[in-house]
């Protein structure tokens, strides 16, 4: 690689690692799912009811490197990067050129992609490794060497630890190579290394999962229930539709022309396995995002086949067309897509059509802001409230006192910013279920969220609001912090056993 081709992905590679530095307004914190994320450091096992184990241990990483905001964004913003790259080495191996690289390379910038790597969750790996899987599956089909199987299953496992999304493009994938003129590949011995190498990855957490129940099956139903029930097919669908906009054009033609650019024919099960994968997302009435790991692959394909198109006689003067048209609707939409402004100013900008657009959240009724914007708002004041809650406890009695959160973002957000100063804060949501610590003497209890439930009343001698979130644009207006005192001794055995009461409802079978 070397001129042109090379100056343009160290501009990508630099612009996607430097960008969620500059396009997040100061003014927020970080999401209430990264808080969740970040905890899991400080709890390592080989599972958890959330999410598999390896953002835990990146989490850990961040956590040795000073768990700064800046590490946390540091990741999603690297994992971005290393799925341009491979982008990049897609165009390469279809032997397509600069331009090819250019477009593909702008469209995944300019697109919900981008977005997604601004947050610390699993989905910007999930991404990469969808990617880097169909990669190693070109190149074997190209290259014909084995040892790219090896590696395919060594992705395959570690995709498998990051998001259980992935069996889904191994459902799409196995059918696929079947119907299609790779179907040799079953008869590589190589190709059951690489599945074995996947499943020693994947075994402690599958044993994790035995030994714990299943949760993950309870987790499912409970995201069916509370989320998916709000999904439409047709939402599903609309949503992949905008995802890049225009530029919808580009991956769409790249797939079409899996049907009759000869230069692609080997890696028609590419098309297949995007075939198969949507039908059992829309089938499943999946989210819009789960599907995000299809695309890049698309995006180069896309690009190649554009690049052809645009090759010859006064056409190719058409080129600088295609990069208007991925970039404008971007600059147009750019302070709806990202938090780039104050809450305040993105409210002013709502009208009630962008409002419909933007601001349904899985609850599926309007709010006031984008669903992730709302929980990126309110968690430090959270913390400091928690923490001048904790101020008014006896210096002798903290050491017997206990945060008690009503969900897993306002625990997270405590343990993140004042960890090292408080008692630790749980919940009876997600993970913080397993996170209990041992507490045989409880005399104080500090309540976050909603005022002090029954079952809490009856064993405390009284409380008093100590604070609350006043900010009417954050997801957590109206929490409330109370200090309560008098804690009856048995509290603590009640405390543990709502606590096995609740790791049980979890458990597929009892």
């Amino acid at each position: 690689m070397s001129g042109r081709p090379y100056l343009l992905l160290i501009f990508f590679l630099l612009f996607k690692l430097t960008f969620n530095y500059w396009a997040i307004y100061a003014g927020y914190d970080l999401h209430r799912d990264e808080y969740l994320h970040l905890d899991q450091a400080n709890h390592l096992a080989a599972g958890y009811l959330s999410v598999p184990p390896f953002t835990a241990f990146i989490s850990l990483l961040i956590k040795g490197l000073g768990g700064g905001m800046h590490w946390v964004r540091f990741f999603p913003a690297l994992f971005g990067a290393l799925t341009m790259l491979i982008v990049w080495k897609t165009v390469e191996l279809l032997k397509g050129g600069w331009y090819a690289q250019l477009i593909a390379g702008l469209l995944f910038l300019c697109s919900a992609l981008s977005r997604i790597n601004t947050l610390f969750q699993p989905n910007s790996a999930d991404i990469l490794f969808w990617t880097l899987m169909l990669y190693l599956l070109m190149r074997y089909v190209k290259e014909g060497n084995s040892r790219l199987l090896l590696w395919l299953g060594l992705t395959t496992g570690i995709a498998f630890l990051n998001k259980y999304n992935v069996l889904f493009l191994v459902a799409g994938l196995l059918p696929a190579l079947l119907i299609s003129s790779q179907r040799k590949i079953f008869l590589d011995k190589y190709l059951y290394g690489g599945l074995l190498i996947a499943f020693l990855l994947a075994l402690p957490n599958v044993i994790w999962q035995i030994q714990n129940g299943m949760p993950v099956i309870h987790h499912m139903h409970e995201l069916a229930e509370t989320q998916l029930v709000n999904v439409e097919r047709m939402g599903f669908v609309k949503d992949q539709l905008g995802i890049f906009l225009i530029g919808t054009l580009i991956w769409l033609a790249g797939l079409l022309a899996l049907i009759w650019y000869p230069s692609f024919y080997p890696y028609r099960f590419i098309g297949w396995t995007f075939l198969l994968v949507m039908a059992l997302f829309i089938y499943l009435k999946a989210k819009g995002y789960y599907a995000y790991g299809i695309y890049p692959v698309l995006l180069a394909f896309g690009g190649v086949y554009w690049e052809r198109l645009l090759s010859k006689g006064g056409l190719r003067y058409l080129r600088p067309v295609w990069v208007v048209l991925i970039i404008f609707p971007m600059a147009w939409l750019f302070r709806l897509i990202f938090p780039v402004l104050s809450p305040q100013q993105l409210h002013a900008a709502m009208t009630p059509l962008k409002r419909e657009i933007f601001c349904r959240w899985e609850d599926g009724k309007l709010h006031e802001l984008p669903q992730d914007f709302a929980d990126m708002r309110g968690w430090r004041d959270l913390s400091d409230l928690a923490v001048k809650a904790y101020q008014q406890v006896p210096d002798s009695e903290r050491k017997n006192t206990l945060i008690l959160c009503d969900n897993y973002g306002q625990a997270g957000a405590i343990n993140y910013y004042a960890g090292k100063t408080l008692s630790p804060a749980i919940t009876f949501s997600a993970d913080y279920l397993f996170w209990f610590p041992k507490m045989d003497s409880l005399h104080y209890l500090i309540v976050v969220g909603d005022e002090p439930m029954k079952y809490v009343r009856k064993y405390t001698s009284g409380y008093t609001k100590t604070g609350q979130i006043n900010y009417v644009l954050a997801r957590e207006y109206g929490t409330g912090v109370y200090l309560a005192e008098g804690i009856l001794s048995d509290f603590s055995a009640k405390l543990q056993k709502w606590q096995l009461e609740e790791q049980a409802r979890l458990r597929a079978w009892k």
